[in-house]
């Protein structure tokens, strides 16, 4: 069996402690087999947070890989976000899409963010057409049983209070299905979800993760527990007292 932790927006300048030392007692219980955090590991993307968010991490009892989060691009300061948008990242790096070895099961990343769109939210999703070829030809390569994408913003609305208005993501979605992918692990809305979609004539399986975050929504702070054992794949939310 594989046992992986799904957990999102983090938000270090605007986190729960008490969700975050929470989240670590689970993972140090669990031991599980692989981390994935779908993005939006700081606020305002301050050198600070990311500092933070690097030794959180670093404790952790299992491998990490993060995916890129809207709030971990700079928001306010305009020439960073054009020009060195991702230069802040060098607090947590290796952690960033970072590849993992599992048993049947294959993590393929997929980032949803820009830093510049043509609409007055920049917070939402948009993918390009280049990145999705990028995953396709990854999910192709892969003989895994089970596919995971993973990505910050859900590819389609999810039916949760937040919306991600994602750009291109239905289209990005059904060659996912296509290429086989089995899921798309996603975060941003805050609260957690679960459903099977068809798309293309595929079927595949949304999973969203809540947030360890101060910023709750629907639901409070939250991760998902994912247990992989052979064809079978369970999803149960842990959801703090």
């Amino acid at each position: 069996m594989v046992l992986i932790l799904h957990a999102s927006d983090l938000h270090f300048g605007a986190e729960d402690t008490d969700a975050l030392d929470w989240f670590r007692r689970e993972a140090e219980a669990l031991r599980p087999d692989a981390i994935l955090i779908t993005g939006d590991l700081t606020m305002r993307a301050r050198h600070g947070e990311f500092a933070a968010a690097r030794d959180w991490l670093a404790a952790l009892p299992a491998p990490v890989s993060v995916e890129v989060g809207n709030h971990d691009l700079p928001y306010f300061d305009l020439p960073a976000r054009f020009f060195r948008p991702y230069r802040r990242f060098g607090e947590i790096e290796r952690f960033i899409e970072r590849p993992l070895t599992l048993d049947d099961v294959a993590v393929v990343p997929l980032r949803t963010t820009a830093r510049l769109q043509w609409r007055f939210n920049w917070s939402k999703g948009y993918v390009t057409r280049e990145r999705v070829e990028d995953a396709v030809t990854r999910l192709e390569a892969s003989s895994a049983r089970h596919r995971l994408v993973t990505c910050h913003h859900p590819l389609v609305e999810a039916g949760t209070r937040g919306t991600a208005r994602t750009r291109g993501g239905a289209k990005a979605l059904a060659a996912l299905a296509r290429a086989g992918a089995s899921a798309v692990l996603s975060g941003h809305v805050h609260d957690p979800f679960d459903r099977t979609v068809e798309t293309d004539g595929s079927a595949i399986r949304l999973i969203g993760a809540g947030t360890l975050s101060e910023r709750v929504r629907s639901s409070r702070p939250s991760f998902n527990v994912i247990r992989i054992d052979g064809a079978a794949m369970d999803v149960t939310v842990c959801v703090a007292n």
